[in-house]
């Protein structure tokens, strides 16, 4: 049974907000998405379906609109205000990413829509949170990850170039996840208090604390990190990992051996492959397979052994990857327990056969186009709680007469 299935949520459509709706519906919620007349914009961005314009062709929409069903309301008529109360008192959770003001001045925020409903939760996503004033100033992905910090550390360690903003609306994700552990925490309460209650998600609050070391670098210590090719940014440089591989592939050396065990497996592999006549540094890793006691990584650069032994792991590694194709390192290195990865474009991550062998590909049903997708699927695996597309993004307007037609008179 799917952990949610049995609420009801509603979506008020934004596209900050939509992989958040995307989240509970894919969890078993039923996510009412509430569309202005005309639909919500992000129905018409790119790409489309067989790269041919058109409505209900765009593939971003399908993407964060699955398990959704969509109705049409004007907030701004007294009629469809009066709807929009009726079917807050059917929902157990409202999420919404609306100017500051917008629900209070049209009398539909939690402060009233709470007396029609005392157990909702209602989780509002703003820029800055909803008693900012910035909140209400235009928004995109890049300005919350540029303002919230995690722009600041991506990049590559020549810093005559600028910094690089992930893509894949990481800003407005980070966000989403916030708020939907947030409602997923009101959820765990009102089982033991009965209550809803507001909750309010900052997206750029989100942003900064998935920064890894550079927001803590600075309140503790006034460091500013530095950005690096590949690798964690750091107050202090550290050694470089990417690796250009023998198929012109890139490889992230990842995280050298810490434990003997990982020397001996390292050193097994350099020496079956023929290459540690190639590697003066070898006799470092014999050295850290026989280690006695903790490897304390906080010595290296003061003590000389502990630093030749941890930079000849690293070294072995280069050599490996240089010798071989991205994949096959990677694999070598899962082998000997070693933590790397390929740097590899969305398209062969998609078609990674770890991925399609632990069932991330998953086919959704398109009965409006007689045809079947392979979409992505869930980032994890719950086997006590299983997660499932439960439909296609639904058109405008698809839903809105089944399910007023289920809400009481």
């Amino acid at each position: 049974m799917s952990a949610l299935k049995g609420l009801r949520v509603v979506e008020l459509a934004n596209e900050r907000l939509a992989f958040a709706g995307k989240l509970l519906g894919d969890m078993g919620a039923d996510v009412i998405l509430v569309e202005p007349p005309g639909g919500d914009p992000s129905r018409h961005y790119p790409p489309w379906l067989d790269d041919e314009p058109g409505e209900d062709r765009s593939l971003y929409w399908w993407h964060y609109n699955t398990s959704k069903r969509s109705v049409v309301l004007d907030l701004d008529e007294p009629s469809d205000q009066q709807r929009f109360r009726n079917l807050i008192k059917s929902a157990d959770i409202l999420i919404e990413s609306e100017n500051t003001q917008r629900l209070a001045t049209l009398s539909l925020d939690y402060a009233d829509m709470c007396k029609l409903n005392p157990g909702l939760i209602h989780a509002a996503m703003t820029s800055y949170g909803r008693n900012h004033p910035d909140s209400n100033l235009p928004v995109t992905d890049l300005t919350i990850l540029a303002g919230g910090g995690p722009v600041w550390s991506c990049g590559y360690d020549d810093h005559r170039l600028p910094p690089v903003r992930g893509w894949g609306n990481q800003g407005y994700h980070t966000g989403c996840h916030f708020t939907f552990m947030g409602v997923l925490t009101a959820l765990m309460n009102r089982l033991l208090s009965g209550e809803g209650q507001f909750v309010d998600v900052s997206m750029h609050a989100a942003a900064n604390i998935t920064t890894e070391s550079a927001t803590y670098a600075w309140h503790v210590a006034r460091a500013t990190v530095l950005r690096q090719t590949g690798r964690h940014a750091g107050a202090r440089p550290s050694g470089e990992t990417q690796k250009l591989c023998a198929d012109g592939h890139y490889a992230n050396t990842g995280v050298p051996p810490r434990k003997p065990a990982d020397f001996a497996s390292l050193a097994k592999w350099l020496s079956d492959s023929g290459l540690d006549h190639e590697l003066p540094e070898a006799v470092f890793l014999q050295m850290g397979a026989v280690w006695e006691g903790p490897f304390d990584l906080s010595l290296i650069g003061t003590d000389d052994t502990i630093t030749a032994i941890f930079g000849a792991g690293r070294e072995a590694l280069k050599l490996l990857a240089g010798h071989l194709s991205a994949q096959d390192f990677f694999i070598g290195c899962q082998e000997a327990g070693l933590a790397t990865g390929p740097v590899n474009t969305p398209e062969e991550t998609f078609e990674d056969p770890h991925f399609i062998a632990r069932g991330f590909q998953v086919e959704v049903t398109h009965e409006d186009l007689g045809r079947t997708f392979r979409y992505p699927g869930a980032p994890y695996k719950l086997p006590a709680s299983p997660w499932a597309i439960g439909r296609r993004a639904p058109k405008l307007g698809e839903h809105t007469q089944a399910v007023f037609a289920e809400l009481p008179i």
